[in-house]
Order: C-alpha cells, then sequence, then structure tokens
C-alpha cells in the first residue's frame, strides 16, 4: 500500500465516522431533545477526535507526497541527460522508446551528412534518419515541420536545446515577448486595432438621448523577416572527419539566429525587411536620464529615472510595466554603488536588505538577475551601448511585455553542393522566419538613456 492508497482508506474511515456522529445528532434531533445524554456526548466527543487524528494524519501524508514529488523534480532537474527520448504510441497504448537520429558530440550523426548524402544520393538509410528526426521534433514542439521548401529541413532535437547557450548573446528579451507561430503563406501579420473609442456622459434629463460616439478601428502590420546564415564546408570534413561538424556549424548558426533575432526585437529598423523594434517604434515613453556624475539614488539618478519610466507607462497604458531589461554592464554597475557609508545599495535578500535600491538573485551574465521597484530585472547584451552624442551610452528598457508580440516558424536547414563541386565542397545553411510586433500599445514600453548612461566607472 502506498501513501495515495494510506489517504483514500483514511478518508473512508473519517467518512464512516462522520455518518456515526450525524446519526447521534438525527437521533436527538427526532426525539425533539435540546441537548446529548451523558453517553452520547462522550461517543460524540470520542468521534470528533478520531476524525481531527484522522484529519491530522491525511495532512502529514499528503505533505510527505509533496515533498516527495519535489525532490523528484530537484533529481530530475539534475539528473544526467539519457542519450534516448521517449516516443509514446497512443494507437498501440504501448511505450516505445527510440534513441535521438542526431545526437550532439563524439559519434554523433553528422545531420549535414545525412541532407546531403538523400538530397544528392538518393542514400535510402539517410532520408529514413531524417524522416525520423523530422517526426521527433515535430512530437516535441507539436507543430508542423513541412512549411518551405521541404519536409527534411529541420534541425535535430539536441539543437532545440542550444539556442541561447552558446557564448554569444542569447535570445533574453525575445523570449519575454508572448510567443506564437508564423502563419503558412504570408509575408505580413495584421492585427485589428481601435483607434478612437466609443464614449459614454450623464444624460441631462430622462428620455432624453444619451451619448452616441462611433468606435473606429484600423489595423497594425508587421512584416514577416527571415534571418538566415551558411557555411561552406569541405567534402573530407563531411565525409571523414571523426568530429560532428554539426557541433561546430550548426550550434553557432543557431546561437547567431538567436543574438540576430533578438536585436530586431530590440531595434529593428523597420526598413529593408527588418522589423520594428522596441527601441525604434514610434509612440513610445523615453526618459532622459541626465547627470554629470552617474548615481544609482538621490534625485535624478538611475533608480529615479527607472521609477520615471514606470510613472509613464502607469499613466499611459493605464495598466502596470513586468520587466526592466537592461545591459549587463548597467547591472554590474549598479551592483558596485554604495551610500555615503560604503553599504552598497543592491543588497542579496540574504541579508535581510533595508531601503535598499534592488536585491540581486542569482549570479548571471544574462537573463534574470535581481529586482528593482518591485519588478523583476532581466541583462541582455544585445541592448545597444553605442547611443547618444559621445556613442557611449546604453539603453534601459522598462516594458509590459505582455503587450508585445513574436512570431517564429520551424528553424530548417539545408545542404548543397551546386556551384561548389569544383572545389569538392558543401553549402550548408539555416534559416526561420519571424515577425516582431510592438505596435498594439507603445505606451506599454519606456526607454531610459542620457548622459547618465556612459560607459561606467568601477
Amino acid at each position: 500500500m502506498n501513501k495515495r492508497d494510506m489517504i483514500k482508506s483514511l478518508q473512508e474511515k473519517r467518512a464512516e465516522q462522520r455518518k456515526k456522529l450525524d446519526a447521534v445528532l438525527e437521533t436527538v434531533q427526532n426525539e425533539e431533545r435540546s441537548a446529548l445524554t451523558e453517553e452520547e456526548r462522550g461517543a460524540f466527543d470520542e468521534g470528533e477526535a478520531e476524525i481531527r487524528a484522522i484529519d491530522g494524519r491525511i495532512a502529514e501524508l499528503d505533505e510527505q507526497i509533496r515533498s516527495d514529488e519535489a525532490a523528484a523534480k530537484v533529481a530530475e532537474r539534475y539528473a544526467a541527460p539519457a542519450p534516448e527520448v521517449e516516443q509514446r504510441r497512443a494507437a498501440a497504448g504501448t511505450t516505445v522508446t527510440e534513441p535521438e537520429v542526431y545526437r550532439s558530440g563524439p559519434g554523433g550523426q553528422s545531420y549535414f551528412r545525412d541532407l546531403y548524402l538523400a538530397n544528392r544520393r538518393g542514400d535510402r538509410d539517410a532520408s529514413d534518419r531524417l524522416r525520423r528526426n523530422d517526426k521527433m521534433v515535430a512530437e516535441k514542439r507539436a507543430i508542423s515541420t513541412t512549411a518551405g521548401a521541404g519536409g527534411e529541413f529541420v534541425p535535430p532535437l539536441w539543437l532545440e536545446d542550444q539556442f541561447a547557450a552558446l557564448a554569444r548573446p542569447g535570445r533574453v528579451t525575445a523570449d519575454l515577448c508572448v510567443h506564437g507561430d508564423v502563419p503558412p503563406g504570408t509575408n505580413s501579420i495584421n492585427i485589428p486595432k481601435v483607434l478612437t473609442g466609443t464614449a459614454t456622459a450623464v444624460q441631462s434629463t430622462q428620455n432624453s438621448a444619451v451619448q452616441n460616439t462611433d468606435m473606429t478601428t484600423g489595423s497594425i502590420s508587421s512584416p514577416v523577416v527571415t534571418i538566415a546564415g551558411g557555411q561552406t564546408v569541405s567534402m573530407q570534413l563531411v565525409e571523414q572527419s571523426p568530429l560532428n561538424i554539426d557541433d561546430l556549424i550548426l550550434g553557432d548558426l543557431a546561437a547567431d539566429y538567436a543574438t540576430k533575432l533578438t536585436k530586431q526585437v530590440i531595434s529593428g529598423t523597420g526598413t529593408s525587411g527588418q522589423a520594428t523594434g522596441l527601441l525604434t517604434l514610434a509612440g513610445t515613453n523615453s526618459v532622459a536620464w541626465t547627470q554629470a556624475s552617474p548615481a544609482l539614488g538621490g534625485a535624478g539618478g538611475f533608480y529615479s529615472s527607472l521609477g520615471a519610466a514606470i510613472s509613464a507607462i502607469h499613466t499611459s497604458r493605464y495598466q502596470p510595466p513586468t520587466h526592466i531589461v537592461m545591459h549587463p554592464r548597467r547591472w554590474a554597475w549598479a551592483l558596485a554603488q554604495s551610500d555615503s557609508a560604503n553599504r552598497p545599495m543592491v543588497v542579496p535578500s540574504a541579508q535581510g536588505p533595508m531601503n535598499a535600491a534592488g536585491s540581486p538573485g542569482a549570479l548571471a551574465a544574462q537573463g534574470h538577475v535581481g529586482e528593482m521597484l518591485g519588478l523583476p530585472v532581466f541583462t541582455d547584451a544585445n541592448l545597444p551601448t553605442n547611443v547618444g552624442a559621445g556613442t557611449n551610452q546604453d539603453v534601459t528598457v522598462v516594458a509590459r511585455m505582455s503587450d508585445v508580440y513574436l512570431w517564429e516558424g520551424s528553424v530548417r536547414a539545408e545542404a548543397f553542393e551546386q556551384t561548389y563541386a569544383q572545389n569538392l565542397s558543401l553549402f550548408v545553411r539555416l534559416y526561420n522566419y519571424a515577425s516582431f510586433q510592438a505596435g498594439r500599445y507603445p505606451a506599454s514600453i519606456a526607454s531610459v538613456t542620457g548622459t547618465g548612461s556612459i560607459t561606467p566607472a568601477f
């Protein structure tokens, strides 16, 4: 008997005991008595005590189950990754475990080599591996992998977890957006938008006309941009090298894709096929942090400038912001600031901070790093640090990211030997489609920059 069975048995026993006590009360009511007899009182109190004991034991077992589940999750989180992926087949009602087709590291099957063999040599085994890989990726991501020129162009599963894990700026800001899939067969995504709303007014007298103002509507459009990159590879490396070139090429292309996508989200120009980014969108809030000697606290300091940005969103969007995103150098500078008594102003929560300007979280170069003014702080090295007259100012973004939308397709990879045959080379490429839209509520976004945000001194 496990703990859940024990709880079920105790619940049944509790229900039986409660039924006995209800019968005692029903007897008193039927006999139209106002009180229990001494014998009934003793039996009733004894039953109540037993119910309380059962409740206590159920609560104890429930807490043990919760603790066991939490411990299991922690163990799973830190367990060594299994080299196999479980594939469940609901039709047969059985579970089949199949190894991943393409794996990172020495001895892994080369995805690019199979692309070449399947598409240019007609290798059936390579084609079969590509089809099985596509099926695994489709089942994991629950999206179609057949858009574009063909179905066998979906990078392997191991790559899905390495988009932001390499030594490049990751996709921090991009991952804070509301996500969706790029619909097929379109080069832009249009969203309806209310331009002017209806209105109400106090009725001057009974039976007089009520206010009647027509709503006007329009739409906002975001282009579907293409982000692509490639690499020429020698056939000797593809066919003879003991190294898995996918680790080098696919991993690096994917990491750069993550960087370029996030740069579109932050500062896309809106021209030449680019998206319109958070910092180039018209109608957003701008807060000038102007200090000859930059400081975290005090009048006109960085802290008060962030407060001004939050206030601008409150008073124009009428909803609170959800995130603060700054460059890693600005967060490091904030961590280094101290008051007149040389006490740090961003104080770890473990120290029980009082009157702190912020509190740091887990040590991180990018991603969630702490809290300020009640908002989570994220650092993103894709934020510009070359703005302003001296091209040495960075930008901090305060935004309600639930108002910002990002659509992405399924990343594709291809291999070609045409035009490279005379060099015995292969051209491999990775590309994806994305569309970004922050124009639903430009007032949800505020940027903080100025003479105070110059290259920090430590």
